[in-house]
């Protein structure tokens, strides 16, 4: 990990000319789903979760389950969410909106709506893939860079 600077106003001369690339030690998380589940971010969700780790400091992404006629809570957060269905069918309640789904959709959650997601299969479980650019927001701030044209 690189030491943090922080930069204000004033510093706006001091940003680097260039990028060195950092090569993390780890660039693969193989048999996500193999993994246990994440305890505690899935009781807080009220549905399965499968935290991919990988060291991104600007999208995250998970693996949800949701179990047959199963549903998670529902909630809202400061950061944009792009799901992909992997498995299964259901809708997800944005806001006032209904929004069904099934395997090969992909929906997009707005920052700050509120929404939960439903798996309408009764007998199958659904599970669906979900990016997120909560890494970015909680790092804003930490990076200036500018680049001059050669």
């Amino acid at each position: 990990m690189q030491p943090q600077t922080k930069f204000g106003s004033a510093d706006f001369g001091k940003t680097p000319p260039s990028i060195q690339v950092h090569m993390p030690e780890r660039l693969a998380h193989p048999g996500v789903e193999k993994d246990d589940i994440s305890d505690g971010f899935s009781a807080e969700r009220k549905h399965p979760v499968h935290i991919v780790d990988l060291p991104s400091h600007a999208i995250s992404m998970t693996i949800g389950g949701l179990n047959p006629g199963g549903r998670s809570g529902r909630h809202r957060h400061t950061y944009e969410t792009i799901l992909y269905v992997l498995e299964g069918r259901g809708y997800s309640m944005i806001e006032d909106r209904r929004i069904e789904w099934e395997v090969g959709d992909a929906l997009y959650i707005p920052v700050w709506a509120w929404h939960h997601h439903v798996n309408a299969d009764q007998n199958n479980p659904a599970r669906y893939l979900a990016c997120e650019n909560a890494p970015m927001l909680q790092n804003a701030g930490g990076l200036a860079i500018r680049e001059e044209a050669k």
